[in-house]
């Protein structure tokens, strides 16, 4: 696609696919698991990273229709909690590079998808509501979704007492 539209969100993609590489860069896999605030769990990194990296694989198939699954049920889906121990999760070399690559991929499914395909309705009955076409789903996960959880990864470094980015 080369409308504005579809060119503005895949260029605030890429602005977040910077923040979340920088978010990460100065830490290591032990911190990436880390909860700053006792008594209090919050997304760590891994967490998040390994959340959102549920999505982008979804949201490729999805606009190249092909058959996927709800990540309704995927281990990092929505429901999952944050797990303290390192070894559930990729190393952060791993996670980032993993997830910038599926997010990648995705904003070229998106780049390639024809204007019948957008137009069809989202495969998830649960997501009809909020998102009533294909057309809905890259800016909510290429864009809103990531800066959703993004923000979530700046606040928590600044509670591990971590320099803004």
């Amino acid at each position: 696609m080369d409308d504005p539209i579809s060119t503005a969100i895949v260029a605030q993609w890429q602005e977040l696919r910077e923040v979340a590489e920088q978010l990460v860069a100065d830490l290591t896999d032990e911190q990436m698991v880390s909860q700053p605030v006792a008594g209090v769990t919050m997304n760590h990194p891994a967490w998040v990273l390994s959340h959102l990296s549920a999505y982008a694989p979804v949201l490729a198939g999805i606009l190249r229709g092909e058959v996927v699954e709800d990540p309704l049920s995927h281990r990092y889906g929505l429901g999952s909690q944050p797990l303290r121990e390192a070894s559930e999760y990729l190393s952060r070399d791993k996670l980032i590079s993993s997830y910038t690559a599926a997010y990648d991929d995705a904003a070229t499914a998106f780049a390639d998808a024809t204007p019948e395909r957008l137009l069809q309705p989202s495969p998830f009955e649960r997501w009809l509501t909020r998102f009533p076409t294909i057309a809905y789903l890259p800016g909510q996960f290429l864009v809103k979704h990531n800066a959703y959880h993004l923000g979530q990864l700046s606040a928590w470094r600044r509670a591990s007492g971590l320099p803004p980015i």
